[in-house]
């Protein structure tokens, strides 16, 4: 057997390296081939010389080494976004003015490639790829980009680095490994570099990813000391990456913690309360105003009412898809474990679930809640279990009133619905449970919605509790305004068919295409597929999506 181990991206971090490289001789590696980018990131690039210019490590160039060697303006590393430029070139700008000339020289001596056979089989180790050396060879390009770098190399196994994230997967044959960075983290939480063994027996070849450890917590303290902008810091301490994150494709960002610059997020507004972690220049797309905090959980979908523009086609008929009680729990317990910071509970009319009181209860000691209701219910004994809940902190309870008058509600909403949801309204308040209400603006009762106004101040809601929303063309409704996964802000969205972009879309029958995962799906996995579908549509799309509020917040 052949063992070969393969290793990337040193970074200016002689103790990764050399943890590597002590444990690739440990596992009895025959070859040591290093795929270049020795310096960059950390603060001893001189460090790095001694642990490589040794007789068993084949060492070609990267992108860093061929800038440093030639003393060019910037590292050459393939990035187009000019924040990562400008966070690219304070790590490059260090780098070269703490690397030693006679180490430069014979950097620019390096071959640019390395190719043996072994065992064989044609091994061909690359700094980006075949095409180029700072060329990004993502886990995730499509099927037809990843077959033009394998059929440009010819072998049978492709090493490369560059990208950072280590992977591998058989294309059209070949073996091709990435076998990630020695000297930082993969954008995975693990505060640890990575690289590959590569076996080679009977002709075959397998590879093996490893983790290397070493002294992060002296890394960041040497960067603080030498000056290093905090970020880099930060990112040896946390395992994420809170630099150079335009250049990441939709989805390896979408698995990390940080997925935008923070001037993206202070585009909505003044940008006051919308603040990356600690002072850094990235902050996670789930918990900005571009993806809430929330949970939407759709308790049922059978309702009294059949309103004509509703937006998940409820009614006495619709199909029956209710979560019950242990998995509604279940699903609150997860996704508050998962960031969620505000649980909103619809329907259908939840109302008409038997354990729906329970299930309040169990989201709004946990988190403030809002219970979306037509409000008709709240009578009798569905009145009664709610008394536990009077006067509680953390819930509202949420209905809609459409029209000023009975004929403009309830040419919508049906008929005596206008009566009914005043009554509810009030018990509510006498209750002692927080009260707002929800309009759906129309060409029927635009011209209602200022005595709208007043009446829902004369039954006591705050003139802050009271939200006029725009129709969707969802759902019943063909008119209104056009809602789609790129113009519209996600809002995690759960139902008993799986997981959804928003509220508004939540009926698979009528909203196929804002169905993100099926049911069963982890809540962490469902915020990673939205996270990742949303970057694909501002990739497309070049603009933020806009926020479409289905709640009084």
């Amino acid at each position: 057997m052949n063992r070969i181990a393969a290793l990337g991206g040193a970074y200016s971090n002689p103790d990764a390296l050399g943890a590597a490289l002590s444990d690739a001789r440990r596992r009895g590696c025959s070859s040591i081939v290093f795929l270049g980018d020795l310096g960059g990131f950390g603060v001893d690039p001189d460090g790095i010389a001694p642990l490589v210019r040794t007789d068993d490590v084949h060492c070609i160039a990267g992108n860093y080494d061929l800038a440093i060697a030639s003393g060019a303006a910037d590292c050459g590393c393939g990035y187009s976004n000019p924040r990562d430029n400008a966070w690219a070139q304070l790590m490059y700008d260090y780098t070269r003015a703490h690397t030693g000339q006679e180490f430069a020289r014979w950097m620019g001596g390096l071959p640019g490639e390395w190719r043996e056979q072994i065992g064989g089989l044609d091994i061909h180790g690359v700094h980006g790829s075949p095409l180029a050396v700072n060329d990004f060879f993502w886990e995730s390009l499509p099927a037809a980009d990843a077959l033009r770098r394998v059929d440009a190399s010819g072998a049978d196994v492709l090493l490369c680095t560059h990208t950072g994230i280590p992977w591998q997967r058989e294309i059209d044959g070949c073996l091709v490994v990435n076998v990630g960075t020695v000297g930082r983290n993969a954008n995975d939480g693990r505060r640890c570099g990575w690289y590959a063994v590569l076996e080679i027996a009977d002709g075959r070849a397998r590879a093996e990813i490893v983790p290397v450890e070493f002294d992060w917590r002296a890394q960041a303290r040497q960067m603080r000391a030498a000056g290093l902008p905090e970020a880099f810091a930060v990112s040896v301490e946390s395992g994420w990456w809170t630099t150079c994150l335009e250049v990441v494709p939709p989805r390896e960002r979408s698995r990390g913690r940080h997925q935008l610059y923070d001037d993206d997020l202070a585009r909505l507004g003044d940008g006051d309360e919308i603040r990356a972690d600690d002072a850094l220049p990235v902050s996670p797309l789930f918990g900005s105003e571009l993806f809430p905090p929330r949970l939407w959980l759709y308790s049922n979908f059978h309702c009294n009412l059949a309103c004509d523009y509703c937006a998940v086609a409820s009614s006495p008929t619709a199909r029956r898809r209710s979560f019950g009680i242990d998995r509604a729990r279940s699903l609150i317990d997860e996704a508050l474990g998962a960031g969620v910071r505000e649980i909103y509970i619809t329907g259908g009319e939840p109302l008409l679930e038997p354990d729906i009181v329970r299930i309040v209860q169990h989201a709004a000691d946990r988190a403030p809640t809002v219970l979306l209701t037509n409000a008709m219910l709240l009578t009798g004994r569905r009145l009664e279990a709610f008394a536990p809940l009077a006067d509680h902190p953390w819930l509202t309870i949420q209905t809609s009133l459409d029209g000023a008058t009975p004929e403009t509600n309830d040419r919508v909403r049906g008929r005596d619905a206008f009566a009914a949801t005043i009554s509810g309204i009030a018990a509510a308040g006498e209750l002692g449970l927080r009260v707002a209400v929800s309009t759906t603006e129309t060409d029927a009762n635009r011209d209602e919605i200022p005595a709208l106004r007043d009446l829902v101040a004369e039954l006591g809601v705050a003139p802050e509790d009271h939200a006029v929303r725009p129709l969707v063309a969802r759902g019943e409704s063909s008119e209104g305004m056009r809602v789609d996964d790129g113009g519209l802000v996600p809002e995690l969205t759960a139902t008993a068919d799986g997981w959804h972009w928003h509220p508004v879309g939540a009926d698979v029958a009528s909203s196929p295409d804002l169905l993100v995962a099926p049911a069963g799906t982890p809540v962490g996995e469902a915020i990673a597929l939205i996270t990742e579908r949303f970057l694909a549509r501002r990739l497309e799309q070049g603009a933020l999506p806009a926020p479409y509020a289905c709640a009084v917040a």
